[in-house]
């Protein structure tokens, strides 16, 4: 396996590194999935921004000192949401997507219940999140850039 290190995002670099990966990994994922229009707008700039804007909760995942991959969540009463979790093409079938997704889980979700939203057709994404345990719980909301279906975990332990 790679060897690589899960932490909380702190500095100013890893910020602009976060914004880099949300951007490239939505250039690299959502090319056939979104209306061109929408990801033409969503600029590197744009998501270093972000990145720098909402720091809060977000955890990067490196490979070698390098940012491949982040997670992000929210936290509502009860609820906790995970808003974001991308990882470079590149990393992609590594098991890295995995074990970012079970250290936000076990770092952030602390009995209550988990939940996120992926994009209609992302069947790639819904795959991983059914095979880590969480199923279609029959929401939906319709956004400017496509469908996307909430999904909650289910813990079976």
């Amino acid at each position: 396996m790679i060897n690589f290190e899960i932490c909380p995002m702190v500095s100013d670099s890893e910020m602009d590194e976060k914004g880099f990966v949300h951007w490239k990994s939505w250039q690299e994922t959502y090319t056939q999935l979104m209306p061109d229009d929408y990801l033409k707008n969503l600029t590197l700039e744009k998501c270093v921004e972000m990145a720098h804007k909402f720091p809060q909760n977000t955890l990067l995942l490196k490979v070698d000192g390098k940012t491949v991959g982040f997670s992000c969540i929210l936290k509502r009463d009860d609820v906790t949401e995970i808003v974001a979790i991308y990882l470079l093409k590149a990393y992609h079938g590594k098991k890295l997507g995995y074990e970012l997704l079970k250290h936000t889980i076990s770092a952030y979700c602390d009995n209550t219940k988990v939940v996120l939203w992926v994009l209609e057709g992302n069947d790639r994404a819904i795959s991983f999140y059914k095979r880590f345990g969480f199923e279609y719980n029959g929401l939906e909301k319709q956004l400017p850039f496509g469908k996307e279906l909430q999904m909650e975990y289910i813990n079976n332990d």
